[in-house]
């Protein structure tokens, strides 16, 4: 059956769930380095170079085909059993399993058609890659008027000395996604090259362990846990997240942060990584599992809450339960804090934030929100009042690349400004949290770290606030905290 991407695009292939179907678009592999691949994105839209990696689920599918194919040029059609994915952590809404390009099956030429012919069968949506807003990779504009912007934007350069640092990423991928036997192998997506070409020297990089039991809801706007975890379900995860962290590290020949030291030797050199949690989700209560994640897995920053209400405290999006931190959320900090591992309260209700600051001996974090004066229910953006409480342990908040919050890069570098007036800019930082939103972000690849830094210059920071901003105040709290 030979479907059209308006029925992707509609919704009305969730019938054809589980039904064979022939679709033609363009093959997009995740890594565009790589040679033959068997997983990899058939989009609507040719893209307009090889590392952009659309982001629209309406705009593309997952493809697992049956053998390894050689990327194509032009489009071309595919054969496969079509799976639709409910609340995939990527994002997909489509997968094609066992695909296979139909010249392989009949015994004709190969079908692959020129972009001209593929517009004219109506099969695409006519959608630009890497639009604003849509694509998950990112070129400049060649066009004469935005050239001659580009020659009068001030060109950031790095004080001696300057570490930029992500305090909040996903990038490269390592999150598996709900479907165990896929998801545990999923291929990476670049990572040390985008950092190397936009000077990103340090990620935070974040593993996810509420995965498996939370979903996107209905209007698409947020994540919401929909059942209970199995005991040692989130603590499996866990193991097997932990595991392609330090798997993408070691193939995309990062370097491994762990303390002090080797943030001031290797941090210049570049791209390296500090191994994070966004959740606790995988202690699942157990303290002592702390230990072993600093032992074992080297994990220097943890973020104490996320999708779901767990055993350390109340989250922003959903209604609280424990009136803010729990007993064992306290038990949690204090072991961090002796241990030398960052504490970030990202995601965490104004209450809990308030007593683990009461509890912690250390800096916090917050490493990805931005300030509103009256933050909507269930909103994951801040108050004033929130972003002093971080401030006043001698913390940084970083300021993230939401859509939902900022129109572009000049307007999060407004966003920027305002977190430092309210909190001082000795206390304000970068959280992208890469590969982590539901809708593409304003900055969508560590490529685009020269035009934030232009954009700060022009909101009024000046070149050493700017290096501050984008490293140099986590770096400070990153110290203080693992030694």
């Amino acid at each position: 059956m030979n479907i059209d991407w308006p029925t992707i695009r509609t919704g009305d292939a969730d019938e054809l769930h589980g039904a064979i179907i022939e679709l033609s678009g363009w093959m997009i592999p995740l890594d565009p380095l790589a040679g033959s691949v068997d997983y990899f994105l058939l989009s609507t839209d040719e893209p307009c170079c090889g590392g952009c990696v659309p982001r629209n689920p309406l705009t593309s599918i997952e493809v697992h085909a049956a053998m390894p194919i050689t990327p194509q040029a032009d489009a071309l059609t595919l054969r496969g059993r079509l799976v639709r994915l409910v609340d995939d952590p990527a994002g997909w809404r489509y997968r094609l399993v066992d695909a296979k390009p139909l010249d392989l099956l009949e015994a004709t030429p190969p079908r692959t058609f020129s972009r001209r012919a593929f517009l004219a069968s109506g099969a695409a949506l006519g959608l630009t890659a890497c639009a604003p807003g849509r694509f998950g990779g990112y070129t400049e504009a060649h066009d004469g008027a935005a050239q001659a912007e580009a020659d009068n934007t001030p060109k950031w350069r790095p004080p001696a000395g300057t570490l930029t640092i992500d305090m909040h990423s996903h990038g490269g991928r390592v999150i598996v996604s709900r479907d165990p036997a896929i998801g545990a192998h999923r291929p990476f997506m670049p990572l040390a090259a985008p950092m190397r070409a936009g000077g990103m020297n340090v990620i935070c990089l974040a593993i996810v362990t509420d995965t498996a039991v939370t979903r996107v809801a209905d209007n698409r706007k947020r994540f919401e846990a929909w059942r209970d975890p199995q005991p040692g379900e989130l603590y499996a995860l866990g193991q097997t997240e932990f595991q392609r962290a330090h798997e993408l590290i070691e193939r995309q020949q990062m370097r491994l942060v762990t303390n002090t030291a080797s943030l001031t030797t290797s941090g210049p050199l570049g791209p390296c990584a500090i191994i994070s949690a966004e959740g606790a989700d995988f202690l699942e209560g157990q303290v002592d599992r702390v230990d072993e994640a600093y032992t074992q897995h080297q994990l220097r920053h943890l973020q104490l809450t996320h999708y779901r209400v767990n055993e350390l405290g109340d989250i922003q999006t959903e209604p609280p339960v424990h009136g803010g931190l729990t007993d064992t959320g306290v038990q949690v900090i204090r072991r961090c804090n002796a241990l030398g591992i960052v504490v970030d309260v990202a995601h965490g209700t104004y209450d809990l934030v308030k007593r683990a600051a009461d509890t912690s001996t250390k800096p916090l974090v917050l490493s990805h929100s931005a300030l509103a004066a009256h933050p909507g229910a269930r909103s994951r953006l801040i108050t004033p009042d929130h972003a002093r409480v971080i401030a006043g342990t001698g913390g940084v908040i970083g300021v993230w690349p939401s859509s939902g919050t900022f129109k572009d890069l000049h307007a999060m570098a407004e966003g920027v400004k305002r977190m430092a007036d309210v909190v001082g800019v000795e206390h304000v930082g970068l959280g992208t949290d890469m590969l982590g939103f539901i809708s593409p972000p304003v900055f969508r690849s560590y490529e685009q770290l020269p035009d934030l830094a232009s954009a700060l210059l022009l909101a009024g920071f000046s070149p050493e606030e700017v290096g501050a901003i984008l490293g140099g105040n986590y770096r400070r709290v990153f110290e203080a905290s693992v030694g």
